[in-house]
């Protein structure tokens, strides 16, 4: 990894343990002003109050929003994009280039990559582009993959969520972010086959806290390198609380239950 990378990657990782708490705030192209995205400033003091290392949302809202922040996580702006109203969501086209994105302050940038998709081949060759304009820049590139596409049946499968992470590192990406498979064991196949950090996403809203926490504690178990949870974050009644609890289980290795106790 070069110099700036190298630099860059210690401002949305905790040095201390070598992991990261990740909190997307980019699904308000694709849903709205949804749940919890209604107020973004209040969410980012609450996600930046419960210690998360690193917030990823798109250029409009750094513009507006993460600037006046008065202290501030790790930025990395989302280049890719596609609303729920489109002909086809699964399409993510870029917005905004790496170079912006260094303009406005980034640490690192994600690209989101639905590999199955129809339009699989353009997604990775965006990103393909992307990798190497951010070597040239030392930014680092978080790439978003998932198996998502209408031959795809199963988006938890353990052998395609090894499949889509590879492809991650095989073009590039410095870090990866993925479903978590459903348990440590088909988790840890994973990790072993994907030569870049791993990170597991939050996914749709899980039923209890206490499900969140332990599908966390189970792909930490297994080696990911961290997390990334938007909607389990920001839909939350007491968002900078989850934050804290979700940090208890990444960087300090509390079992969920002892997460669970923690009282801000």
């Amino acid at each position: 990894m070069n110099v700036g990378k190298s630099i860059r990657m210690k401002r949305i990782f905790d040095q201390r343990t070598k992991k990261t708490v990740m909190i997307p705030m980019d699904h308000g192209i694709t849903l709205g002003p949804a749940k919890g995205l209604e107020n973004v400033r209040e969410v980012m003091r609450c996600a930046i109050e419960g210690g998360a290392n690193a917030l990823i949302m798109h250029k409009g809202i750094v513009k507006d929003c993460y600037v006046n922040c008065a202290r501030a996580s790790g930025l990395i702006i989302h280049l890719s994009a596609s609303t729920s109203l489109s002909a086809d969501p699964d399409y993510k086209i870029l917005l905004t280039t790496p170079d912006e994105a260094l303009s406005l302050g980034a640490d690192a940038i994600s690209v989101h990559v639905n590999v199955g998709s129809e339009k699989e081949h353009q997604m990775l060759l965006d990103a393909g582009m992307v990798s190497r304009r951010c070597e040239y820049l030392g930014l680092p590139m978080l790439a978003m993959m998932y198996p998502r596409g209408k031959n795809i049946h199963n988006q938890y499968d353990p052998d395609l969520i090894a499949h889509v992470c590879r492809v991650g590192a095989e073009m590039g990406a410095d870090v990866v972010k993925t479903n978590y498979t459903g348990d440590p064991d088909t988790f840890k196949r994973v990790v072993r086959g994907c030569p870049v950090p791993v990170l597991v996403a939050g996914g749709l809203r899980t039923s209890t806290d206490t499900e969140l926490l332990e599908n966390i504690g189970g792909a930490m178990e297994a080696g990911a390198a961290g997390v990334a949870i938007g909607r389990n974050v920001f839909m939350h009644e007491a968002p900078a609380l989850m934050v804290h609890r979700i940090c208890a289980v990444v960087h300090d290795g509390l079992s969920p239950e002892e997460a669970m106790d923690i009282r801000v």
